[in-house]
């Protein structure tokens, strides 16, 4: 009868240990009223107690640290860090000894040791002793994966290995919403304002140290999270800048094209791409976290072909008083010259002052012209400029553009401000 020889045990040990910030002793107040039995025993009996704050024993939060009990939670953007420890039991030396750390995620293997060589001998009672670290860029299941081989006095080559799996939880939950404004007086291109809803999904409260815009290469951005007070920049969300557990903060930027963009409208109108967030935190004791969103992006506005914008007009105007305004039309096509001819359509308050029908001559792509145009207007209070029509003899295709502006026409007894 063949008898199976009983299963060697191995010389060395492995231990593992997360490495994780200690956190605040917390204590349950006991108290009651002085009319009570007990009277004032339990309040003196926490006031002799060393870990709760002097002053303040009522409250659960103490003033003594504690090390972590358990693995605890893990966020994505977060830094893993774990202790790795090998230590000969036996009492004979051991050679060759290879340690090796990986982490497996749900998409891909990494190895996380310091040094892939093998240390030479380990005697009785010494250890080796490794820190591994990672930044967290994925949700889900991961496994760490320490595996050590050794060969033993006699010549036996050994080998085994431990499992410690742990999950990856999402710390923020990031909304965005993107605004299409239309160019104003002094701009000839669209801005783009975003507004990024940030919410802590967490259990504990995080200062946030940066939320930042990265822009694509055609855009600048401009922050709109502060505001000047006493000649100091001081952010709207006061000097503790904490988001509490499942609290939500908004945050708002201003994406201007850059110059040498700006004056190709056709290649603006086709940019969906407008840039990413930067959100960098920090909880308990200072341990960090950085999140950066994969690129944002926004609909193209949808001006057509030819593109009407206004350069000036007065806010307010005098009734039945002829007003100026002045027009820039933009070709926005990348490879077709267009020939333009406008036509003014007069509304039941506002008529134009000119000639309709009138041949603006051939506009080339990428390309612009600016108008001057007078209007009259024959009621008073805030009127809509309407009635604008270009027509691309070409294609025999006619643009409409009303709602340009919003203009108040006032009695001509009231003096109108220049």
């Amino acid at each position: 009868m063949e008898v199976n020889p009983p299963k060697q045990e191995h010389l060395l040990a492995l231990k593992v240990m997360r490495l994780t910030k200690p956190t605040l002793f917390t204590n349950i107040p006991v108290t009651c009223e002085e009319k009570d039995l007990p009277g004032e025993l339990f309040n003196q009996l926490m006031r002799d107690d060393p870990s709760t704050v002097n002053g303040a024993e009522i409250l659960m939060l103490g003033e003594m640290l504690t090390l972590p009990q358990n693995f605890g939670n893990i966020f994505l953007g977060e830094t893993f860090s774990s202790y790795i420890s090998v230590h000969n039991d036996s009492n004979q030396v051991v050679k060759d000894i290879l340690v090796k750390a990986d982490l497996q995620t749900s998409s891909q293997r990494l190895n996380l040791s310091a040094s892939n060589a093998a240390v030479a001998e380990l005697k009785p009672d010494c250890c080796i002793d490794d820190v591994i670290h990672h930044e967290v860029k994925e949700i889900g299941t991961h496994i760490l994966v320490c595996a050590v081989s050794y060969t033993t006095q006699g010549g036996e080559k050994m080998y085994f290995r431990k499992f410690f799996k742990f999950q990856v939880l999402k710390p923020l939950d990031v909304k965005t919403k993107f605004y299409n404004a239309e160019s104003d007086l002094s701009s000839v291109t669209d801005e783009v304002f975003l507004e990024a809803q940030i919410q802590n999904i967490t259990t504990s409260p995080m200062f946030m140290e940066k939320v930042s815009l990265e822009p694509s290469i055609m855009y600048n951005v401009a922050e709109l999270n502060s505001v000047s007070q006493a000649g100091e920049c001081v952010t709207t969300f006061g000097s503790r800048a904490y988001l509490q557990p499942m609290d939500t903060r908004q945050y708002l930027y201003c994406l201007k094209p850059k110059k040498e963009f700006a004056e190709k409208a056709g290649i603006i109108k086709g940019v969906t791409v407008i840039g990413k967030l930067d959100i960098v935190w920090k909880t308990n004791l200072g341990e960090r976290g950085r999140l950066q969103t994969s690129q944002l992006q926004r609909m193209a506005p949808g001006y057509g072909d030819v593109r009407l914008s206004l350069e000036a007009i007065p806010d307010t105007v005098n009734l039945e008083e002829p007003f100026h305004i002045t027009c820039k039309i933009t070709n926005c096509s990348s490879e077709r010259t267009m020939d333009l001819v406008l036509e003014m359509c007069n509304t039941n308050s506002l008529h134009w002052c000119g000639i309709s029908g009138r041949q603006l001559g051939k506009l080339h792509p990428s390309s612009s012209l600016c108008l001057a145009l007078t209007l009259l207007s024959s009621v008073q209070g805030l009127q809509s400029v309407s009635g604008l029509r270009l027509t691309d003899t070409f294609l025999k295709r006619t643009y409409e553009y009303d709602d340009i502006a919003q203009v108040c026409v006032v009695s001509s007894a009231i003096k109108v401000e220049s």
